[in-house]
């Protein structure tokens, strides 16, 4: 008969237990990575210390910031600048028209009383070709006036520029101008006349070089 051998029972050992930390080890363990954590803060600082204090980055500094000061100047240059020619350009459209408008009424106004004083004013606001044919038409004009006993006064309703060149000294105007007309003796009748001329300055400052009804379509 044949016997089975029956394995013999497995005998569970105790695990070992585990050691007891040691408060040495602990202590190491935090003492190590306290220190870990300001060696790590400090290199992270040195390195900025040593870049404030290297000569190079302070003169890169102070350009940066003079560059900066410099375009700030510059850009309020130019805009002063700028700013300046318009106010300068506004001031030359403003003396030009309102040279424009008193020539205009000066070549619209005379009295058959002082016809002479008249005729000069008309001169003295004039140049070039106009003043050319005033000159020349001088004589029958005064006659005409004095022989219909005219005063004619004349008032700018609106004027404008069309045209300035300051360089060039050119200008061109348009005027609505309301002129009345008065004999002796008789109702003053006024009527509206549009105009257009041309201007020169001159040494004694701008006059009229031409003068002549504008078109019909001119506003």
């Amino acid at each position: 008969m044949t016997r089975t051998k029956t394995a013999d029972p497995v005998v569970n050992e105790p695990e070992p237990e585990p050691e007891a930390e040691t408060g040495t080890g602990t202590g190491e363990t935090e003492a190590g990575a306290e220190t870990g954590g300001s060696g790590t803060a400090a290199g992270e600082r040195e390195p900025s210390r040593r870049l404030r204090g290297d000569p190079l980055v302070r003169v890169a500094l102070a350009m940066t910031l003079i560059a900066a000061l410099a375009c700030g100047w510059f850009g309020h240059s130019y805009r002063s600048a700028s700013g300046d020619d318009s106010l300068a350009y506004a001031a030359d459209r403003d003396e030009v028209l309102a040279a424009a408008g008193q020539a205009i009424v000066n070549l619209n106004t005379l009295d058959h009383r002082s016809v002479d004083a008249g005729l000069k004013m008309w001169q003295d606001s004039s140049t070039a070709q106009l003043y050319d044919e005033i000159v020349q038409g001088r004589s029958r004009l005064k006659s005409d006036i004095e022989k219909a006993k005219t005063t004619s006064t004349a008032k700018i309703l609106e004027s404008a520029l069309t045209e300035l060149d300051t360089r060039a000294g050119k200008a061109a105007v348009i005027a609505a101008v309301s002129i009345t007309i008065a004999r002796d003796g008789g109702r003053p009748t006024t009527n509206l006349r549009r105009f257009a001329g041309q201007l020169t300055r001159t040494s004694a400052g701008w006059k009229l070089s031409a003068l002549g009804q504008a078109p019909s379509g001119t506003p």
